[in-house]
This record gives C-alpha cells, sequence and structure tokens, in this order.
C-alpha cells in the first residue's frame, strides 16, 4: 500500500518557464540589432511644412460625388476627358474628399479608364507626422 502524505504539494516547474523567458529575452535582443542603424549625419525630408492644396491639373471630387476641374463643374468623366489633350490622358489624377464613398471612387476610376484614361491616379494625404 501507498501512503498518501498529506500537507505536501507538488512543486511546480518555475526554473524551466524563467529559462524560457530569459531566452526569448536574449533572442529578441539579438534579433533587434541586426539591422544597421541610418548614418547619424544623415538628416531626413520633414513635410510637415509643405502647404497641402490640390495640383491644378486634377480632378476633384466632392463628398457628393460632384466633379470640378480647376473650379468649373464637369458633368462626368467623358466630358472631363474631352477637355484634354492626347498627352494629358496618359495620367488623369483624382482628388477626392475623405467623405466620399469608396464604390463611387471605383466607379469614376473604371469610368475614367473606360473613356480613354491610360493610367488613374489618386491624390491623398500621407499622414507622416
Amino acid at each position: 500500500m501507498r501512503r498518501v502524505m498529506k500537507g505536501r504539494t507538488k512543486r511546480e516547474p518555475t526554473i524551466a518557464l524563467i529559462n524560457i523567458v530569459f531566452l526569448m529575452l536574449v533572442f529578441f535582443m539579438v534579433a533587434g540589432t541586426l539591422s544597421q542603424s541610418l548614418d547619424p549625419a544623415l538628416r531626413l525630408v520633414e513635410t510637415s511644412d509643405l502647404e497641402g492644396r490640390p495640383p491644378p491639373d486634377a480632378l476633384v471630387v466632392h463628398a457628393d460625388g460632384r466633379l470640378s476641374f480647376r473650379g468649373a463643374d464637369q458633368a462626368d468623366a467623358m466630358s472631363y476627358l474631352s477637355g484634354l489633350t492626347e498627352e494629358e490622358r496618359l495620367q488623369v489624377r483624382i482628388v477626392p474628399d475623405r467623405d466620399l464613398d469608396a464604390m463611387v471612387l471605383v466607379k469614376l476610376g473604371r469610368d475614367l479608364r473606360a473613356a480613354g484614361a491610360d493610367k488613374v491616379l489618386v491624390v491623398t494625404e500621407r499622414g507622416l507626422q
């Protein structure tokens, strides 16, 4: 027969857990220093001082889906492209309003491509601050 000892509990293997955590710490310290840092003399370009305005040759799409080019309202993509030269049709820029529905923007891009635009570029604001 086997005796059961009361009051004695089985110890948990905390040493194994400490070893695993220590190995993970060493791994992340080594992995974090593998990439080379930038040259300390290098100064990156700052864009926070730039004036944020749409390019003058871009089609502006308002939140309600209305189109305008250089302040003049446009009926649709075909009427906008009819006023452009062949060279200007190579790259058509769109400046959408932030609240514009994405499906409206996708449809406009398809309409511009169908009307003869070779490449449609969407001009956005970059949020690096």
